[in-house]
């Protein structure tokens, strides 16, 4: 379940009698990086009483027989080793040292019986990699962060990898974004514990917001796996990212690749973690993102510049992206960054305000090939519901030649297609039934 979610699943085990819910052990391992490491210590191993916060019982464990090195060449000397989880309702991974090596055995078998026995498992960021060894994801959504979700997904297929999400509840297995998101998560945590005054409370007491909005799509970046450079399809993507000026669709790059559109599509997604349509609209909204804050173009010349068929498009799938229009974005990078003139005077939150209701005013009726796709599951909630009841729009945008296929990126959806399905095309092997882009 998504941070968007109100409702937490139920844990599926009951807790054995020896651990206690109270307590919580964080399971270190030696080249873990020293923030990530220091949020739930922060967060579960300080007596906060004092300002409405129910007290944890925090247990720091060794996850491996070695000097406990980290960031900046400091030696950690953990009190308790992988005996001590035995005890725990809730077992945090704060990070693993490198997606690519394999996490010790011990650890892996303790996280396992643990979970077995009822207690809650947590990964922050690339702890997801420990929690996916020890088969504790299979079957489960999860997400890390977004650099590194590409290889989550490809290393372990049966994991259904969501880089959008800031954090993933499931229940008894939790994963969690960036470093940032780790602190989102064990907000999450108090609350499902202790209700939302104490989450509240605690918040106040780290200085951050209680609870965030939206997911870390807003913070991606165009970078490619890591293991790309060596896969056939690396020229094709390079390629794309070159051009993505010009309009084309997933069609024309299966053909650059000399494949099916189905082998194309399964190839990516193994590679990317995500389906090739909705890695193509992201990366044409990081485009405009970036021509909106280095450029002074309209937002009709970044969305031609930018590969989308109208504005329309552009303005749909940037706020679904980002949580706000494109016009409104510039204004609020403008004022955080003054350049003289016309730029201060964008600070003030009526100018804001104004740029809000003319751009939602220009986004009103968009023809069918350039309705933006949800990015949320349908039901989810903060899924987009479409623009009925807004008045009709006079301003159409031009239509693509006569005769000449709509492109992938926006031809018209029909009901079983927004649900990831096409006619007469059998799903992907691992595919879920979702829309994407």
């Amino acid at each position: 379940m998504s941070q968007d979610s109100t409702t937490v699943p139920e844990t599926s085990r009951k807790l054995s009698g020896r651990r206690r819910r109270e307590i919580v052990a964080v399971l270190l391992f030696s080249g873990g990086p020293i923030f990530e490491s220091s949020i739930p210590l922060s967060v579960f191993g300080i007596d906060r009483q004092d300002a409405g916060v129910p007290r944890y019982r925090l247990l720091v464990c060794a996850g491996e027989d070695v000097p406990l090195r980290t960031t900046g060449g400091l030696e950690l000397t953990a009190p308790y080793g992988l005996e001590a989880l035995s005890r725990a309702g809730t077992v945090v991974v704060p990070a693993w040292r490198s997606i690519t090596q394999p996490p010790p055995a011990a650890a892996l078998d303790a996280l396992r019986r643990a979970h077995e026995e009822g207690a809650r498992i947590v990964g922050l960021c690339t702890g997801a990699f420990v929690l996916a060894a020890a088969g504790l994801l299979d079957g489960r959504p999860a997400t890390t962060h977004w650099m590194y979700a590409p290889t989550l997904a490809k290393r372990y297929p049966s994991v259904h990898v969501d880089p959008r999400e800031l954090f993933v509840d499931d229940g008894d297995v939790l994963t969690s974004a960036g470093t940032a998101a780790g602190i989102d998560l064990c907000l999450h945590i108090v609350r499902t514990d202790h209700g939302a005054d104490a989450a509240g409370a605690l918040a106040r007491r780290l200085v951050v917001p209680p609870r965030r909005s939206g997911g870390q799509e807003r913070y991606l970046d165009r970078s490619l796996p890591e293991e790309i450079g060596a896969d056939p399809l690396a020229e094709v993507v390079a390629w794309a990212l070159e051009h993505l000026h010009e309009q084309f669709d997933v069609e024309a790059l299966a053909a650059r690749a000399y494949m099916s559109r189905r082998t194309f599509d399964r190839r990516f997604r193994s590679l990317t973690g995500s389906a090739p349509l909705q890695w193509l609209i992201t990366q044409r909204v990081l485009q405009a993102q970036r021509l909106l804050e280095t450029s002074d173009y309209s937002v009709d010349e970044v969305a031609g510049r930018c590969g989308f068929r109208s504005p329309v498009a552009l303005r749909g799938h940037f706020r679904r992206q980002l949580g706000s229009s494109p016009a409104a974005y510039r204004a609020a990078y403008r004022a955080r960054r003054p350049q003289g003139g016309a730029a201060e005077r964008l600070d003030r939150p009526d100018r804001l305000e104004r740029l809000e209701r003319a751009d939602r005013a220009e986004v009103i009726e968009p023809r069918a090939g350039d309705h933006p796709l949800p990015l949320r599951r349908p039901g989810a909630p903060g899924a987009p519901t479409g623009h009925a009841g807004h008045p009709p729009h006079h301003h159409h945008a031009p239509h693509p030649d006569p005769g000449k296929p709509e492109s992938d990126a926006y031809a018209p959806r029909l009901p079983e297609q927004a649900a990831g399905r096409v006619p007469g095309r059998p799903s992907l092997p691992g595919q879920r039934e979702r829309p994407v882009g």
